[in-house]
C-alpha cells in the first residue's frame, strides 16, 4: 500500500520565485501610491503645457475652433507688438531688484538669528510669519500702507521730517513699492540659509579666528563661499518667481499708473482673457518659459567658478 505525500506549493517555490513575487507586490504598491501624483502632472501639468504649445501656433479665442497659423504669433511678438519688450523690461527691473536686494536681506537675517542674541526664537517666528501670510490680504494691508495721505509709512516718514512719495500712485515709486513689499516675503529663503549657516563646520570658522580674522573677514572669506550653494539656490527660486510677478500689480495698480507695473505676466493675461487671444497668450507664456529657461541655465554656468561645494 503506497501512500501519495501531498506538500504545500510553496514548499518546491525557489528562493528566486519568492523575491520576485515580493519584488512584483513591493513594485504594485509603489505604482498605486505614486498614481495620484502622476495622474495629476499629466492631467494638471504636461497635458496643459502640451495643449498650450500647440494653441501658440494657431489663432484662438478660447470658444472657437482654434486655426493654426504656424510662426505668426511669434512674429507679432518680436516684430510689431508694442508691449512685448517694455514689460519684459519692467518684469527684468522688478526681478533684479526683488532678488538682489531680497537675498541680501534674507542672508543678514539669517547670520543675525544664528547668532547668540536674546531672544532669537522669538525672532525667527517674527520674520518668518510674514511669508506665510501671502495673496490678497497681504496686499490689501499693504494697500494701506501705501496710502499717500493715511498710510503708515508716509506718516513715519513725515515723523522724521521727510515727504512721503505717492507710491502706488507715482510712475517713480510704483516698482520700488512693489519691491519693497516683496521684501516682507524673505522668510523662506531666511530659513534656508539659517539651515546653511548651521551646516558649516565651527573648526574653519575657528581656524580662521585663530589666524586674526574679525567677523567681516571670516563672514567674506569663510561664510559666504560655504554657503554659496545655498545663495545659488536661492537666487535661482527667487528669480523664477519674480519673472512670474502677476499677483501683486493685478490686484494693486492694475498695471498703472502710466503703464509703470504693467508687467509681462499681467500683459499675458490680459492678451487671454481680456482680449480673448489665446493663441497668442500661449505664444506669450512659452516665450516666457524659455526666457526663464536660458536665464537659469545661464546663471548655473556662470556660477561653476563662484560656486564652491564643500569637500569637492
Amino acid at each position: 500500500m503506497t501512500t501519495s505525500l501531498r506538500t504545500s506549493p510553496t514548499a518546491h517555490t525557489s528562493p528566486v520565485t519568492r523575491w520576485r513575487r515580493r519584488f512584483h507586490s513591493e513594485s504594485a504598491a509603489f505604482w498605486l501610491f505614486l498614481s495620484p501624483w502622476l495622474l495629476g502632472l499629466v492631467g494638471l501639468t504636461l497635458g496643459p503645457m502640451l495643449f498650450s504649445l500647440y494653441a501658440a501656433f494657431t489663432r484662438w479665442d478660447g470658444v472657437n475652433s482654434p486655426e493654426f497659423i504656424g510662426l505668426a504669433n511669434f512674429r507679432v511678438i518680436f516684430t510689431s507688438d508694442p508691449d512685448f519688450w517694455p514689460s519684459f523690461g519692467r518684469t527684468f527691473a522688478y526681478a533684479g531688484a526683488r532678488v538682489v536686494l531680497g537675498t541680501v536681506l534674507a542672508l543678514a537675517l539669517a547670520a543675525m538669528v544664528n547668532t547668540r542674541i536674546p531672544g532669537r526664537t522669538f525672532f525667527r517666528t517674527v520674520f518668518f510669519l510674514p511669508s506665510i501670510v501671502t495673496g490678497v490680504p497681504l496686499f490689501v494691508v499693504w494697500l494701506w500702507m501705501f496710502d499717500p495721505t493715511a498710510g503708515v509709512l508716509n506718516y513715519l516718514l513725515g515723523k522724521v521730517g521727510i515727504d512721503g512719495p505717492d507710491w502706488l500712485a507715482s510712475s517713480t515709486w510704483a516698482i520700488p513699492a512693489l519691491v519693497l513689499m516683496s521684501l516682507t516675503a524673505t522668510g523662506g529663503a531666511m530659513i534656508i540659509f539659517l539651515a546653511g549657516l548651521q551646516g558649516i563646520p565651527t573648526e574653519l570658522k575657528e581656524a580662521a579666528t585663530v589666524d586674526g580674522a574679525g567677523w567681516w573677514s571670516r563672514f567674506r572669506n569663510v561664510t559666504v563661499p560655504l554657503l554659496s550653494p545655498v545663495i545659488l539656490f536661492n537666487v535661482i527660486i527667487g528669480l523664477i518667481g519674480a519673472l512670474q510677478v502677476f499677483a501683486e500689480p493685478f490686484i494693486m495698480t492694475g498695471g498703472g499708473p502710466e503703464r509703470s507695473t504693467y508687467f509681462f505676466g499681467l500683459y499675458l493675461y490680459n492678451e487671454a482673457f481680456w482680449y480673448s487671444n489665446v493663441g497668442y497668450a500661449s505664444a506669450l507664456a512659452w516665450v516666457q518659459f524659455l526666457v526663464i529657461v536660458l536665464l537659469t541655465a545661464a546663471v548655473l554656468r556662470f556660477s561653476r567658478r563662484h560656486v564652491h561645494y564643500l569637500g569637492s
